[in-house]
């Protein structure tokens, strides 16, 4: 099994921190699928979904962007 990444709760700790303008810039370079899918369950679990709209949003179309084949990044 893959070890988890640190990269979600990097971007917990920003909006935490009330950074949500630098999280958005991290959210649009999200390494993976994976990484977005677990950055929006930890945000469930914290009960911040749905404070930053712009946040929500970002997610939403990295996970488009991502989810296209074309689109993927490589490793």
């Amino acid at each position: 099994m893959r070890p988890s990444s640190p990269w979600p709760g990097k971007i917990m700790a920003l909006l935490r921190a009330g950074n949500p303008a630098a999280a958005v810039a991290q959210i649009r370079v999200a390494p993976s699928v994976r990484d977005l899918r677990a950055l929006e369950k930890a945000m469930a679990e914290a009960r911040l979904g749905g404070r930053w709209r712009e946040v929500d949003a970002a997610i939403a179309e990295s996970l488009q962007a991502l989810s296209a084949p074309r689109l993927h990044r490589s490793p």
